[in-house]
């Protein structure tokens, strides 16, 4: 360590090592999103069917994992942690985190799973940090702004498609660059529904899929330099091993992080923001009744394909009923974490602690834990991440389009006429 700890704090912080070992063990076999998946046969058979004209909804079966053990010793470690030490703070709310995750998954297939998943996630209706607006405000915002995109720009599509196994073998060799003290093997898969799925040492691709310019952009900021990086950056910490796993009260941040990373670097087109955002609109709808082909509609009348109608529609119905009334509600995040995300790093540029803008991707963590945990950052008890995205290692050009964003704030657009624009020419 770099500080000198007193014998108190030593002993604190040696029960708290052993707890995280305790915590990281008990989630091991906890896999949410795994339990919750449709197979990608499914697809094949709603799509087949619809070609047919004839209008079935899904049948999907699911398995409780019996998680009875885990959520006792996850009950234990909250218990256990001290909610007076940030350290104890940290590990207390992760385990309760992971013990509401169990308890989603004991209720898999049933309408109760809605309301852990609220607890986990949040609702469309919920406001935004600092704002009288929704997430669902936010998102009707940006569907409509996508909508005026679309006829001024004529076009959504990129002149051509990358096939799949030319994406992976193109994205297999950035990484072999990049994690110079890892492997993170990128695979084809063909039972994956969505577009890609990453873990810290694997980025999955759906096969048989046509992928835009934007997409190999937007993998690689946020498949691979977010959610792969701070998982594995995560595994070098020396005391706190359980900022490698996601748990749920994280998905906020990461899921931000990732979005703000496709923003920073570029990567980021008015349909993205549309997907995310017909994504938020479609579990309002979802709650408030909408079935599994309602939704799917939805989604095709917005200008999806009839597979990525199926693969949108899927992602709100997972580990749910398919009849209406009931949702799987982690997509709500993508919106409010990017805004708080967003509104972290300026605020840490003008309090002019930029530094915890790098230590937010030293393990998978909520904006709250960095600023509370910066002392052990100090310390040495938590290490500096071993990998920083290249947008955020770029420190001057990081704070020149924070500074930027922060003033341009203070511009009202609603008062904002044309004529005021010519006449400042």
């Amino acid at each position: 360590m770099v500080a000198i700890l007193d014998s108190g704090e030593e002993r604190i912080l040696e029960r708290c090592t052993a707890l995280d070992r305790r915590l990281v063990a008990a989630t091991r076999g906890i896999r949410l999103l795994q339990a919750v998946s449709w197979p990608a046969s499914a697809q094949q058979r709603f799509c087949d069917d619809w070609q047919r004209g004839e209008r079935r909804l899904p049948h999907i079966e699911y398995r409780a994992p019996g998680l009875a053990g885990e959520r006792a010793e996850l009950a234990a470690i909250a218990h256990e942690a001290d909610p007076g030490h940030p350290v104890g703070k940290y590990l207390r709310s992760s385990a309760e985190s992971w013990r509401i995750a169990t308890e989603l998954l004991d209720a898999v297939g049933t309408p109760a799973i809605t309301g852990h998943s609220i607890r986990l996630y949040g609702r469309p209706g919920d406001l935004l940090a600092g704002s009288e607006l929704t997430n669902l405000d936010a998102a009707r915002h940006f569907i409509g702004l996508a909508g005026e995109f679309d006829q001024e720009l004529g076009s959504r599509d990129a002149d051509y498609c990358i096939p799949a196994e030319v994406l992976r073998l193109e994205l297999q060799q950035q990484l072999d660059a990049f994690f110079h003290s890892h492997k993170v093997d990128v695979e084809i898969d063909p039972d994956l529904i969505a577009k890609a799925a990453a873990g810290p040492t694997r980025i999955r691709l759906r096969s048989a899929t046509c992928f835009t310019e934007y997409d190999r952009h937007q993998l690689i900021e946020h498949e691979a330099f977010v959610h792969s990086l701070t998982g594995l950056n995560g595994r070098e910490q020396p005391n706190l091993k359980s900022l490698s796993r996601s748990s749920p009260r994280v998905t906020a941040t990461q899921e931000g992080l990732a979005v703000f990373a496709e923003l920073m670097s570029g990567s980021i087109d008015i349909e993205r923001m549309k997907r995310i955002s017909l994504r938020i609109v479609a579990i309002h709808m979802a709650l408030g009744g909408a079935d599994f082909i309602e939704v799917f509609r939805y989604f095709l009348d917005s200008g999806q394909t009839e597979a990525d109608s199926f693969s949108s529609a899927q992602r709100v119905f997972r580990g749910v009923p398919v009849t209406g009334g009931a949702a799987f509600t982690k997509d709500n995040v993508y919106l409010h974490g990017l805004m708080t995300v967003h509104t972290f790093f300026r605020w840490a540029l003008k309090n002019r602690r930029l530094s915890l803008c790098r230590a937010l991707f030293a393990g998978k963590m909520a904006l709250h834990d960095v600023i509370a945990l910066e002392p052990y950052f100090s310390s040495g008890y938590i290490a500096q991440p071993m990998y920083l995205p290249p947008w955020a290692r770029r420190a001057n050009g990081l704070a020149g389009m924070l500074a930027f964003s922060l003033f341009a704030n203070h511009i009202r657009m609603a008062h904002v006429e044309a004529e005021d624009l010519v006449l400042g020419l």
